[in-house]
């Protein structure tokens, strides 16, 4: 292993605490910078480390610095690709949460700086990695269920505004159920039945406001931009359909997470949105077999990808937690909104390879002396 990746992390809101626990842990990697609107926030953030960290006063500052060597971009969604197209162009690797941008053409420009400067691009989720979803593909890859045929994945709640202090960014473009929680779902699907090639949709939107529910803010209304429940077919490369529900509209339901049905069994996949649990297969009858853990990341947690980025660097291979497949799950969400809107079945015209899976069992538990 070669000296430790330097990370500059520019946004330090709710999500940063769990990429820090991670980052701590690992001796790959090495949180040097922080950066936020908020000083006071950053300033928290880099306390809460084991190294002497600076806090800058812009993300344009923090990818200028020389002790930065790749960029933890966890600003709001609007801001995913001004962030990652300054770091890529500032000479830093990027790693950010989903989705990638807000638009194609954004996603496309990222793309395109990080092929001509050389520079690697990540993104979230990277729940995918660990040993849920991976011990789920491996059950798929060995043929445990025979060839899939179909697929159901299921992300319902009353919405976020009931615990989240700032909900606003979750219902305006770029936000609701689809893009905030797709990710985790379509990039488990990807992995477990390949790229989509075709989608269709129907979306609606329950109320125009929202109040928030928790926090020094609680009470305030506030409105609603996006649509808040989203329900998709899609057609996945192998053959197989998907059956695919988002919503911030439901208060209770009895749903699995994800559901594979092959010709000669089923699996029962653990929540996308952690990266453990356990995986079940189903040969009739009712009764479920729990799987042993075979493959992924473990101990998981935010980061795991990023993580895999500064391994990939060091021995040359690529990593997984891609930006192709990001673009690729974003380019999937915004057709099945077009399809929502127009009506009838749209091709996804961002293709990827279905990414490697993770055969073995890796380790997470380096920690630092």
């Amino acid at each position: 292993m070669g000296k430790p990746l330097n990370i500059g992390i520019v946004g330090a809101g709710a999500i940063s605490a769990a990429y820090l626990t991670t980052l701590e842990r690992l001796d790959t990697l090495r949180v040097t910078a922080v950066a936020d609107l908020d000083p006071a926030r950053a300033r928290r953030l880099a306390d809460q480390t084991r190294g002497d960290v600076a806090v800058v006063g812009s993300a344009e500052a923090l990818v200028a610095r020389d002790d930065v060597d790749a960029v933890l971009n966890l600003t709001l969604p609007a801001a995913h690709a001004a962030v990652s197209l300054a770091a890529l162009r500032a000479g830093k690797h990027v790693y950010g949460e989903k989705p990638l941008a807000a638009t194609r053409d954004e996603a496309d420009a990222v793309l395109a700086e990080a092929a001509r400067s050389g520079l690697r691009v990540g993104c979230a989720p990277d729940t995918v990695l660990g040993t849920g979803v991976q011990t789920a593909r491996r059950a798929v890859d060995d043929g445990l269920i025979g060839t899939p045929v179909a697929a159901t994945a299921f992300m319902t709640t009353a919405g976020h505004e009931r615990w989240h202090p700032d909900p606003e960014f979750y219902y305006q473009p770029g936000g609701g159920p689809l893009l905030d929680m797709g990710p985790y779902y379509l990039s488990a699907l990807v992995h477990l039945l390949g790229p989509v090639t075709r989608v269709a949709g129907a979306a609606s939107r329950s109320r125009a406001e929202r109040v928030i529910g928790s926090g020094p803010r609680a009470g305030t209304r506030f409105p609603v931009e996006v649509d808040t429940h989203v329900t998709g077919l899609l057609h996945h490369a192998g053959g197989a359909v998907t059956t695919l529900v988002m919503s911030f509209d439901v208060h209770d339901a009895r749903l699995p997470h994800i559901e594979v049905y092959g010709t000669a069994g089923s699996l029962s996949v653990p929540d996308p949105n952690g990266f453990d649990g356990t995986t079940a297969l189903g040969r009739g009858g009712g009764t479920w077999e729990p799987l042993p853990t075979s493959a992924g990341y473990h101990p998981g947690g935010r980061g795991i990808g990023l993580a895999n980025l500064a391994d990939a660097l060091d021995s040359g291979r690529p990593h997984l937690a891609s930006a192709e497949l990001a673009a690729h799950v974003l380019d999937v969400m915004l057709t099945l909104l077009d399809a929502a809107k127009e009506g009838g079945t749209l091709p996804v015209t961002r293709a990827v390879e279905r990414p490697p899976a993770v055969t073995d069992l890796v380790a997470t538990d380096r920690h630092r002396g």
